[in-house]
């Protein structure tokens, strides 16, 4: 589509999105006429709509004499969309105030899920930050007991990971200070892969008599550092599904699109599509690839700290979606997410 008459015909492509996202309804030319100032007669909208028809941006429901678009109607429409109209400054603050009060990295995602699901009123998710973009910020070794240690382990991120470990035998506080200064020095500021590699290696390069007691450490740090946070997703708003329900396009497809979200990685990898910050990626119906979810478009970014990418989020719904409005939407909740990230 480049010509005048394209850019006319693609005007009726536009109306017929946004008349049928508002109404549900198939639309037709009477009603195009009426309700958009498209500056020529219903003669020709009738004609422009043939043209879309046969090129396969809009069809017709075989119960209706209106037009619905077609999952490359929708693409056309989202292509199209120059900028992401950004959210008005007071939805902008109301979102950074609800996200700064969050009191950890769960409870920031949690928060994000909720007002990304509110705000487009379909399902959202996002996935905890990748393990392979953490960097253990300090690693913290506390006596409960003379024969039980609390170890934590800080990321970059705000993750926040705790063990209780029972020694099977008292240790001294000076043999705890080596335990904690090789531990320090093996994790601190290094990438979780490193960090792990490196703690799995201290015991035999370790002192005799600290040797026991770094074993045991050593094999609890090694199962928390590889554990894979990056296959946890949080997910809200599922409810909006069932609101939605109808618009699933085929008999089957809500039940569908539920099995395809507790295959949380039928989802990561939908995810993993979009982990550009401030780039939005729409995946329209068949476009994810996805055969459970072929009446359903994925809008979504990548969000994250100090220009690295944590992790994927967005918002799944049907292909009759508001794009602009949850482009918007998972745009800014990514970004402020990000920020407060940055901020801890």
């Amino acid at each position: 589509m480049a010509s005048s008459t394209e850019d006319r015909r693609f005007e009726v492509l536009r109306a017929i999105v946004a008349d049928y996202v508002a109404t549900k309804e198939p639309i037709g030319s009477k009603a195009l006429v009426e309700r958009h100032n498209l500056g020529v007669s219903s003669a020709t909208i009738r004609n422009d709509m043939a043209v879309l028809e046969a090129e396969g941006y809009i069809t017709q429901p075989h119960t209706s004499s209106g037009r619905v678009p077609t999952d490359k109607g929708y693409r056309e429409f989202v292509d199209r969309i120059a900028e992401v109209k950004p959210l008005s400054g007071a939805e902008r603050r109301a979102i950074m105030e609800f996200l700064e009060s969050g009191v950890d990295l769960d409870d920031v995602l949690r928060r994000g899920v909720r007002l990304l699901a509110q705000l487009t009123r379909q399902v959202a998710v996002v996935q905890y930050p990748t393990v392979s973009a953490s960097t253990v910020r300090h690693i913290e070794v506390v006596a409960l007991n003379p024969a039980r240690l609390l170890l934590v382990v800080i990321t970059d991120t705000g993750r926040v990971d705790q063990r209780v470990l029972d020694l099977g035998g008292v240790v001294s506080d000076e043999d705890l200070a080596a335990v904690r200064g090789l531990l320090g020095s093996a994790m601190d500021g290094k990438l979780l892969s490193v960090a792990s590699a490196a703690v799995a290696g201290l015991p035999e390069r370790a002192p005799a008599k600290i040797r026991d007691v770094l074993v045991r450490v050593a094999t609890v740090l090694v199962e928390t550092l590889v554990e894979h946070p990056e296959e946890r997703l949080v997910l809200g708003g599922t409810a909006n599904l069932t609101r939605n329900g109808n618009d699933f396009g085929f008999p089957g497809s809500l039940r569908s699109v539920l099995e395809a979200l507790e295959e949380q990685v039928v989802v990561l990898k939908l995810l993993a599509a979009a982990q550009h910050p401030g780039r939005v990626t729409v995946q329209i119906g068949e476009e994810t690839q996805v055969e459970q979810m072929r009446g359903t478009s994925v809008v979504s970014t990548g969000y994250g700290a100090a220009g690295a990418v944590l992790g994927g989020m967005g918002v799944l719904g049907p292909t009759r979606m508001d794009y602009p409005g949850t482009m918007a939407s998972v745009a800014t909740v990514a970004r402020y997410i990000g920020e407060v990230l940055a901020e801890r």
